[in-house]
């Protein structure tokens, strides 16, 4: 993904989940997904989907059992 996808991608999150804290950062040596952060923490990635002629992202977040205790 280019710098202004990654840019569009992160200016959505931020405005979907009303949250500015949310960035999005290139993964070294991999141009098909990007990182999600909230700060420090690493959420999920991103990867786009072009098939067929027409693009999609897939957002993908993992949540450990244990994060589940924390809210308890």
């Amino acid at each position: 993904m280019n710098h202004p996808e990654i840019i569009k991608l992160q200016k959505f999150l931020q405005m979907k989940f009303n949250n500015q804290n949310i960035d999005v950062r290139p993964r070294n040596k991999l141009n098909d997904s990007v990182e999600v952060f909230i700060g420090d923490e690493s959420i999920g990635l991103i990867h786009a989907d072009d098939e067929d002629g027409d693009k999609s992202y897939i957002f993908n977040m993992s949540i450990l059992d244990i994060d589940l205790d924390e809210v308890s």
